[in-house]
């Protein structure tokens, strides 16, 4: 990001120069003028303007190594202030595009990849606002081979399980893939007649005939607009969003996106979505409840501060009473308020060493260092050595290194049984658990052996309107 300094009213903005692509000696630049309109032209090169009150407004930038895939020229406009408004242009270099071209030459598709194109083909042909299809019909988005497959096997189990008796909630769990599962050419011969089967009929309705509502269409174009500023590696998601509708068109269309996320993390509880869509955050959002720490549960060797919301170890045991419920061995503290019930989100600013996250059962004992995990009662994250991070099942679950946040968003969807954590600089999932929790209280549960950083519960950041044009580009 570049900063924006307006020195005559002391307000800081930011620009956005992430997610741009270089093309020989072109690129995104920003230049700056006085109360004109400057206009920069070299060769084939296509235009960039930037209109601002003082040339030191402004400051030029290009941020190297941030690639937006398959790019195309186009242009954003984003006002900041009535007086200072900048285009931004992306810079085509027609020569240097076909020799590029020419280097990237396409490998031959796949059998498998082949079949995924196909079936894009003929799920946008039938689904209204699903252009987003495009770019994998196209090829523009090309999935590795082990993708295809697993697409296909886990797809052809859904249009399976869909002639059974459903479960309670109406949506069968996928298939664990083994890699046996993945080179079983039989099984995936198996899997493509019956999605071949189901497009056959797809094929039979007319174009465009089937409507999946507004809330869908607009997740699409977020997660299509967010594949090409590089947010998302591919557009998975929007493909299963198109089955998911079409599949089960008796759904009501107002609720599908939350229905499809609640299923995907039950499904996938590990990074189950690289990019949650800006309407199902706010759907997480709008569950979000003030929590602070009950100093009646902390450990004595924690200080509570900030309205009782920050915490770190001190330097001296403090002497409080030894309640039963206070917590004598590992460096821990409740939330004040259980909830049995509903939906419940919170977030945490995290130290970069040690800590632990999530909820813990009423009955769940907390006395001496035995081991907080699903077994004991709790369902939480642990961040240890600054690298490690994993869910503490039994046994422990290891989770990637690139999903380590600093701001954890924690939500709680009780009557679902279900326990996620997400990235909420990038918007991203981390992990689920998927658990029965029946008629008993969850409690928040925070733990930290920070001595210098605190561990801090803040209020989610509510986004304000978004002035661009198309779906968002800011995080």
């Amino acid at each position: 990001m570049t900063t924006v300094d307006d020195r005559y009213n002391n307000h800081a903005f930011t620009v956005p120069t992430w997610g741009c692509r270089a093309v020989g000696s072109g690129g995104w630049e920003v230049h700056s003028s006085r109360h004109d309109l400057q206009e920069c032209r070299s060769g084939t090169q296509r235009r960039r303007k930037v209109e601002c009150s003082d040339p030191a407004d402004l400051i030029y930038t290009r941020k190297p190594g941030c690639e937006r895939p398959n790019s195309k020229h186009f242009t954003i406009a984003v006002s900041l202030l009535p007086y200072l408004t900048i285009y931004f242009c992306y810079i085509y270099n027609p020569q240097e595009s076909r020799k590029r071209a020419k280097d990237e030459k396409r490998e031959p598709l796949e059998e498998n990849q082949l079949f995924v194109v196909d079936l894009a083909r003929d799920l946008s042909r039938v689904c209204q606002r699903s252009g987003v299809l495009e770019q994998v019909w196209n090829q523009e988005d090309t999935w590795p081979v082990v993708l295809c497959k697993a697409f296909i096997l886990e797809w052809a189990f859904m249009l399976e399980s869909k002639k059974k008796p459903m479960q309670s909630d109406g949506w069968p769990e996928m298939p664990e893939l083994s890699e046996q599962d993945l080179n079983d050419e039989e099984g995936l011969q198996k899997a493509k007649t019956i999605i071949l089967n189901w497009t056959k009929d797809l094929r039979a309705q007319p174009e465009q005939s089937v409507w999946p509502g507004e809330p869908v269409a607009k997740v699409l174009e977020d997660l299509h607009s967010a594949w090409r500023w590089g947010r998302m590696p591919n557009l998975l998601t929007a493909m299963e969003l198109v089955m998911w509708t079409l599949i089960c068109q008796s759904l009501e269309k107002e609720t599908i996106p939350q229905q499809w996320f609640i299923w995907k993390q039950r499904t996938q509880k590990i990074g189950a979505v690289r990019y949650i869509p800006h309407s199902i955050w706010e759907w997480i959002s709008d569950s979000a409840v003030e929590v602070t720490l009950d100093l009646d549960t902390a450990n004595p060797d924690l200080l509570i501060t900030g309205n009782d919301k920050r915490m770190r170890c001190g330097f001296q045991r403090s002497d409080v009473a030894n309640y039963h419920q206070r917590f004598d061995g590992w460096w821990c503290a409740m939330g004040a308020e259980g909830f049995a019930s509903g939906r419940r989100y919170w977030e945490v600013e995290v130290g970069e060493r040690d800590w632990r996250l999530g909820v813990a059962r009423e009955s769940a004992l907390r006395k001496g260092f035995k081991s907080l995990n699903t077994n004991t009662g709790y369902l939480t994250l642990r961040l240890e050595r600054g690298s490690e991070l994993k869910a503490l099942t039994v046994p422990y679950t290891a989770l990637p290194p690139g999903l380590i946040p600093r701001r954890v968003g924690v939500h709680l969807d009780h009557d679902h049984g279900q326990l996620s954590f997400y990235d909420v600089d990038t918007h991203a999932h981390i992990y689920t658990y998927n658990e029965g929790f029946g008629a008993e209280k969850l409690y928040p549960l925070f733990g930290t052996v920070e001595i210098v950083e605190d561990l801090v519960i803040r209020a989610p950041v509510i986004r304000s309107n978004c002035l661009c044009p198309v779906s968002c580009i800011w995080p």
